[in-house]
């Protein structure tokens, strides 16, 4: 077990890091918390300093200065860039992995080569570069539809595309090779079979071969209810999904898991941090979709609150190569937390609108913030796509459902939009 860790240091500006700085503060281990740069909520609970994401050295400075006793990285684009192989150089302990590691979310061809190597089941694909534009098309015209495209880089979540026909795949394809739409991200291009199932997220705190598996949650990718329109960051998420059942769940740890955790150690890698599986349960198995290398967002957001130890120590734990496995407490309930969002989002959207809050709020239910600022006059306003979330926990699903709607009647912004659905399989099936 950790020692007192003293002052912790998060890095980022989302709903994520929200949540991460709340678990901070209601560890024992932890005597203070401060964020860069951090958003207008966090700000309410923590000292936030303007030092940007992907300002390593300011990054490592400011820890440097402030003498915290961990770090922990929010973003997937510091952890690409290399700042824990920096605090690591300054001595100070930081959760994530390192550069090296974060090319599972930063390349998915890396990661599809990976899989593909060590027989880890994930759907067919085929990668091409700017310069094989005709080879791709012509791959294209070679499968049946529906296919998805995706940006090998980093694209915030968003560079994912389910092409139904051959027009709008040539579309996205050209636009991705080109740097139209996802600038060097795309400048990979991985074309992968659509796997029909229900999509789950396993979430995993890892040192080396040793992990520990946190609640599996279900995100909601699309911006419209039935699961409509485009993908976006997440619009709600609620855990524990029960379509990780039992049998699902020992398939993943046998077929998934293992396997990769024993590839990365094959490949010379030292993964420490969290690793976060996206699996479609396909009629064949588990297969996964996609691997991120941090909290997802908004998983974190119910995910953490069910934790009952302390995910601080093992935060700590992980970063110091010596997180022992063991049974993790859990609260006996569940967690749902619904995406409170701008109209237009993940398109254009206005920011700066006043957002009003109710007085006071439930003990089961919180609010994240995600993107917001603290203007002039010290009103919280509007600063992203994604603004809030609004979090309830109860006994069952149904009745944190109702609680966290409840809840997002009484937020108001002029242009806020959320999906109603949040959950809606789980509670249709219960």
């Amino acid at each position: 077990m950790s020692n007192d860790i003293g002052k912790v240091l998060v890095i980022g500006s989302g709903g994520r890091e929200h949540t991460l700085v709340q678990a901070c503060l209601d560890s024992p281990l932890v005597n203070e918390v401060i964020a860069a740069p951090g958003n207008g909520g966090i700000a309410r609970d923590a000292v936030c300093h303007p030092v940007a994401d992907t300002d390593i050295e300011g990054l490592v400075t400011l820890a440097r200065e402030e003498a915290v006793g961990l770090v922990v990285v929010g973003p997937e684009t510091p952890l690409s860039l290399g700042l824990v192989d920096a605090l690591e150089m300054a001595g100070i302990p930081a959760y994530g992995p390192n550069r090296e590691a974060a090319q599972l979310e930063a390349s998915k061809a890396f990661t599809k080569s990976l899989l593909h190597k060590y027989g880890i089941p994930t759907a067919d694909s085929k990668t091409f570069t700017r310069e094989e534009t005709d080879a791709a098309l012509a791959y294209l015209r070679g499968h049946r539809f529906p296919l998805v495209i995706k940006a090998s880089g980093l694209a915030a979540g968003k560079g994912v595309i389910i092409a139904e026909d051959f027009k709008l795949a040539e579309q996205t394809l050209r636009g991705m090779l080109s740097g139209k739409l996802f600038g060097e991200s795309g400048r990979d291009v991985v074309i992968e079979e659509y796997l029909e199932g229900d999509e789950a997220s396993i979430t995993l705190m890892v040192s080396g071969r040793k992990y520990i598996s946190l609640p599996p949650s279900q995100d909601h990718k699309r911006i419209g209810e039935n699961d409509t329109g485009p993908n976006t960051g997440g619009m709600g998420a609620y855990a524990p999904a029960a379509v990780v059942t039992p049998e699902v769940n020992r398939q993943v740890i046998e077929t998934i898991i293992e396997p990769t955790l024993e590839g990365l150690v094959e490949e010379g890698i030292d993964y420490r941090g969290t690793l976060y599986i996206g699996i479609m349960i396909t009629a064949e198995g588990p297969k996964v979709i996609e691997f991120n290398v941090r909290f997802g967002d908004p998983e974190t957001q119910v995910v953490l609150p069910l934790l009952d130890s302390d995910p601080v120590a093992l935060m700590m734990d992980c970063a110091r190569g010596t997180l022992e496995p063991s049974e993790v407490r859990l609260k006996r309930k569940f967690a749902i937390v619904v995406v409170m969002a701008m109209q237009g989002y993940p398109g254009n959207y206005k920011k700066g609108e006043v957002i009003s809050f109710p007085e006071c709020i439930p003990d089961n239910t919180r609010i994240i913030h995600a993107g917001t600022f603290r203007n002039g006059d010290g009103k919280i306003v509007t600063s992203g796509g994604r603004v809030l979330g609004v979090l309830a926990l109860n006994e069952s699903l149904p009745s944190a459902a109702r609680d966290a709607y409840a809840l997002c009647e009484k937020v108001s912004f002029p242009s806020r939009y959320y999906r109603r659905d949040i959950g809606a399989r789980q509670l249709k099936r219960e």
